[in-house]
């Protein structure tokens, strides 16, 4: 026996995310779901009636009774998904039924039927409507990216002291701070956030071929409107860009909104690559929220799995080939309608718009609730001793001895001795190597050309940081709008102490 529920959007036999748990929220079906794909088909049939209707070129009152038919509870999704085969796209399906509703409800009389798709062809709806379908989930997505910035910029500031190492090809490589690593992170997600901004979501009414030629024979005989005021009345209806042209066959709007979206993930993905190392065990410098019934094993029950991390990674891994797949169908749009290349995008289209909102409600409770390790952190820098300040004693101590072989005739260089050291200092025990390096560095330079006060101070790792604090408040500084939340914050207070009043930490 069979069973099944039905569930709002997702319906008979529906998609309810059950391999894609990164983008499985009620939230991300309500804006980007089959029923909310046919609800803004609805709203641009209805948008483009009453248009239509104010431009008297549809009968008076044509405008309220296609406003009632275009009830998106009305229509059948599972049943015009299967019927969309026919024409190769939902439009037409639903609009059989859209006009059968129009007629049923116009009880006046009045010919209301007139006024739906009028014009257009099934691109300049389908289009219309996955843009305005694009604009509310980006809305949603600004709004995630927006608190998670805000997170970042509190951690930034609030650990710019905090010290911990720089990992080069997976070793250590010099001194780093948390702020600076917080701050890049808020760099990325702000920088993909601010091309969200810059996105034009346009209209599309080109006709059949591209000409407007059926619209042009509408407006002929309806006073001074051409059909590109009426164009431009839709998209403000629909609360979408106007065009100087249709662009049916110019698909950039559709890969720099996907181009836009992946660049979401990708700036997700690095600061969850890096959540995911730093949070195992044998690192232990960050830890995920912890949520009761999260992160649990089928098999292990001493786990805690960073899942928020790792369904962020899904979604960065995933997201590139679907924005890759909006520029093939782009390079294929042949004619003046495609065969195949336009139905290749609606998938990826909304397959990215997805990922991008799950991934962001994630990253969202993720910089918020982040537990810091400053103790660990300063373990983890302390492994490599001294020689993590070698860079540093090279630069100040090198002229030193350049200046003592000159005077002694001796024929290496202060850069070669120095090396000669760092040299032998690696020949030891991982375990004595900073002992070593000590003593070797020490016997390397006389005392008269460097004291054993300025020495520590060459190998205290926090003098050594470079502009990390200027780079991590240049990087905030940029992006006011994304850490705008951050100003408010107790000096020294984490997003995470700030979310549960007390710290973790």
């Amino acid at each position: 026996m069979t069973f099944f529920e039905t569930d709002g959007d997702v319906g008979l036999h529906g998609d309810f995310g059950l391999l894609n748990p990164v983008s499985a929220s009620p939230l991300v079906a309500a804006l980007t779901g089959d029923r909310a794909v046919l609800a803004a088909i609805l709203t641009v049939e209805e948008a483009w009636a009453t248009v239509l209707d104010e431009a008297g070129l549809a009968p008076a009152g044509s405008a309220a009774v296609v406003a009632a038919a275009a009830d998106v509870q009305r229509y059948d999704v599972a049943g015009i998904a299967v019927r969309a085969q026919g024409g190769g796209n939902p439009v037409i399906p639903l609009l059989a039924d859209l006009r059968e509703q129009v007629r049923n409800l116009d009880t006046g009389g009045i010919g209301a039927v007139q006024a739906v798709h009028t014009s257009l062809t099934s691109q300049d709806v389908l289009d219309s409507a996955l843009m305005v379908l694009a604009a509310g989930a980006v809305r949603e997505l600004k709004a995630e990216l927006k608190a998670a910035t805000s997170a970042l910029a509190v951690l930034a500031e609030a650990h710019a002291a905090t010290l911990c190492v720089a990992r080069s090809l997976t070793q250590h490589s010099l001194p780093y701070s948390f702020g600076l690593r917080a701050a890049q992170w808020f760099n990325g997600l702000a920088a993909a956030a601010s091309r969200l901004e810059a996105l034009d979501l346009p209209v599309q009414t080109g006709g059949a071929a591209g000409t407007l030629a059926a619209g042009t024979v509408l407006t002929s005989a309806g006073g001074p409107l051409s059909p590109f005021d009426l164009a431009d009345r839709l998209a403000a209806r629909l609360g979408l860009a106007t065009v100087p042209a249709p662009w049916h066959t110019n698909r950039l709007a559709v890969t720099g909104l996907g181009d836009a979206l992946a660049a979401v993930t990708d700036a997700a993905g690095k600061m969850a690559a890096d959540i995911l190392f730093l949070s195992r065990p044998e690192v232990a410098e960050l830890a995920e929220p912890r949520v009761a019934g999260r992160g649990v094993s089928s098999a292990m029950p001493q786990k805690q799995n960073p899942v928020l991390s790792v369904l962020i990674r899904s979604a960065a891994l995933q997201a590139p080939a679907l924005a890759a797949q909006l520029h093939l169908a782009a390079a294929n749009f042949n004619d003046e309608r495609p065969d195949g290349a336009w139905h290749s995008e609606w998938v990826a289209l909304r397959q990215l718009l997805r990922l991008a909102l799950g991934a962001a409600a994630q990253m969202r409770e993720l910089a918020e609730g982040l537990q810091v390790f400053p103790a660990a952190m300063r373990r983890n820098l302390d492994l490599a001793g001294p020689l993590l300040l070698s860079e540093a004693v090279n630069a100040a101590v090198a002229p030193l001895l350049d200046v003592r072989s000159a005077e002694t005739g001796s024929g290496r260089t202060g850069k070669q001795r120095l090396q000669a050291v760092v040299d032998e200092t690696l020949r030891a025990p991982a375990a004595e190597q900073a002992a070593t390096y000590r003593t070797l560095l020490r016997a390397a330079v006389p005392e008269y050309l460097l004291t054993d006060a300025r020495l520590e101070e060459l190998l205290d790792p926090a003098n050594y940081l470079g502009q990390a604090v200027e780079i991590s408040r240049r990087i905030l500084a940029a992006y006011p709008e994304y850490a705008t939340a951050h100003a408010a914050a107790p000096a020294g207070a984490t997003a995470h102490q700030l979310q549960n009043g007390a710290s973790r930490g």
